[in-house]
């Protein structure tokens, strides 16, 4: 929205608009992690309460239980799917209506910088959904010590990106940052030519 249409923004963002986005949001996240909650609570543990994990996930947790497990692999298989893969659709449509804007700007530099910027974004969503679907979107059976390695991109690497990305592009950021600089620098450091927005755009 604030990019396809911006004009628009403060008009169609309204706060009842952005009460239903966040209601809808609260639910869904809700949802999702109470169904799977109440499906494994059924489920029958045997001896073993070691989770193979470093967090208490689904996967894990269903090659605990001793019993059939058949029903709650297919019910979070399908709310996984249709959850994952809805969000990834909707974000990717989003991207695209952001691209033919992007495109529709005159302007090569801004241009240019809007597409980096976006193109973080875009990178982190696909490490972010490929991970996900890759751990939930098939058979739990097939669980194995890899997947502690892959779950780790959803659980630290994406949520440490994102502050990363979106203040490295902040021009406030930039400007605490070179006031910092400014003071750490040894004295006899030429800060004149390190502190340029040139050199503080290419380290960013």
């Amino acid at each position: 929205m604030a990019i396809c249409k911006p004009l628009y923004y403060s008009s169609l963002m309204n706060p009842s608009t952005c009460l239903q986005l966040l209601s809808s949001s609260w639910v869904t996240g809700v949802l999702t992690g109470l169904i799977p909650a109440l499906v494994i609570s059924h489920l029958d543990f045997c001896d073993s309460r070691h989770v193979n994990h470093f967090f208490c996930d689904i996967p894990p947790l269903l090659q605990l239980s001793c019993g059939d497990i058949y029903l709650a692999e297919i019910s979070i298989f399908i709310l996984s799917f249709s959850v994952l893969l809805s969000c990834l659709l909707l974000t990717l449509v989003s991207y695209f209506f952001i691209l033919v804007s992007i495109l529709q700007i005159k302007s090569n530099s801004s241009r240019s910088r809007t597409f980096s910027t976006c193109g973080a974004h875009l990178a982190v969503v696909l490490i972010y959904y490929g991970t996900m679907i890759f751990m939930y979107v098939r058979p739990h059976s097939s669980y194995s010590n890899l997947n502690k390695f892959i779950s780790v991109f959803y659980t630290v690497v994406t949520p440490g990106l994102n502050p990363i990305i979106y203040s490295l592009r902040n021009k406030e950021f930039k400007i605490s940052v070179k006031k910092i600089a400014h003071r750490k620098l040894p004295s006899g450091f030429n800060r004149q030519t390190f502190l340029t927005q040139k050199n503080l755009s290419t380290i960013f």
